[in-house]
């Protein structure tokens, strides 16, 4: 008997072994770049750029989306916005390397308030929050429950309504008690690691990805097993969440801007970006054709351009949507032409 239970947990412990080892490796390779503070019996981990001296734009706060963490919007944004604010770029509760916290903290409400905290702990009395994907959803809870500290909103592809169907069954089981410790300790890591290229291609999808979009942001670290937990706790809760709370996104007063790919595969567009514009009144939507989920990288300038519309310079974002479609459009042909002699004609279909 002894012999057949040994024979049954030697490969769980291995796995699991293992899958600590490559924990460990993740954080090696991604080490943390920002700054841990406690905002209220746990701590949450953020970059903080001080507010330069020749300051022409107001505080900016970024929320990344699922499955990431700050590397997201750090890679994209804080190069082009250095010397022109100040920045805080947040690893979400249980993302990156923050801290979980209580139970608040497994809806969009209770991170809005952690990050609330985050920013009177750093001494940022009013932001623009810049969120991207389910950082969205975030976004629009912080604007109705802290109104007072929202200079203005960046909606980037969020994810803030109700949409048909579910999730993705392994965020169940990551969910699940004993069995869901059992699958992120073992089998999260060699699932997730054969999912990584494929993954991060298709949140791009039908534009091509960075080449060192990997590299650069740290996808891996969302494999381990309390990350992973907490990712999937976010996505199991979020469909209840938004059904709740977008009937209040009336209420929203702030500046708000809305930037989507009309091609967006993962949070689709005429349900999420289109229903905050239509219902926060004086919001401007911006569908930019062509783009997928990530406007944040693919049309950074437009993002740019609606924080300065938002901090009250003239921009006209239609007109630099229009450009950023023609710029995307001439890269796609570059791309094309330098593939055709390819043996391989397939590729050409993401270019």
């Amino acid at each position: 008997m002894f012999a057949e239970v040994s024979a049954l947990l030697a490969p769980l412990a291995a796995a699991i072994g293992y899958s600590s080892y490559k924990a460990r490796q993740f954080e090696y390779a991604y080490p943390n770049i920002g700054e841990l503070t406690d905002v209220g019996g746990y701590r949450m981990n953020a970059v903080h750029i001080e507010r330069p001296e020749n300051a022409d734009l107001p505080a900016l706060v970024f929320i990344h989306g699922a499955s990431g963490n700050l590397l997201d919007q750090v890679v994209a944004f804080r190069a082009a916005l250095e010397g022109r604010a100040e920045m805080l770029f947040v690893d979400r509760p249980g993302h990156g390397y923050s801290e979980r916290g209580g139970p608040d903290n497994a809806v969009p409400s209770g991170q809005a308030d952690a990050i609330a905290r985050l920013m009177e702990r750093r001494g940022i009395e009013r932001a623009v929050i810049v969120g991207h994907s389910f950082g969205g959803a975030i976004t629009a809870a912080f604007a109705l429950r802290h109104p007072d500290k929202t200079s203005g909103l960046l909606f980037l592809a969020p994810a803030t309504h109700p949409w048909p169907g579910g999730i993705d069954w392994y965020y169940h089981v990551a969910t699940v008690p004993v069995l869901g410790w059992l699958f992120n300790h073992a089998i999260v890591v060699p699932l997730g690691l054969r999912r990584v290229e494929r993954g991060t291609l298709n949140i791009f999808r039908p534009n091509p990805r960075p080449a060192d979009y990997i590299e650069k942001t740290g996808p891996s670290l969302v494999l381990r097993p309390n990350a992973f937990h907490s990712n999937a706790d976010d996505f199991k809760r979020l469909l209840a969440y938004v059904k709740e709370q977008s009937p209040l996104y009336a209420r929203i007063t702030a500046p708000t801007v809305i930037i989507t790919g009309d091609s967006d595969e993962i949070v689709w567009e005429h349900l999420h970006s289109r229903g905050l514009a239509r219902d926060i009144t004086g919001s401007e939507l911006i569908t930019v054709r062509g783009v997928g989920h990530k406007p944040d990288y693919l049309a950074t300038d437009v993002a740019i351009a609606a924080i300065e519309r938002i901090a009250g310079k003239p921009r006209d974002l239609q007109a630099i949507a229009r450009r950023a479609e023609e710029r995307l459009a001439a890269a796609s042909r570059d791309h094309t032409v330098a593939t055709v002699a390819s043996p391989r004609p397939g590729i050409l279909r993401g270019a």
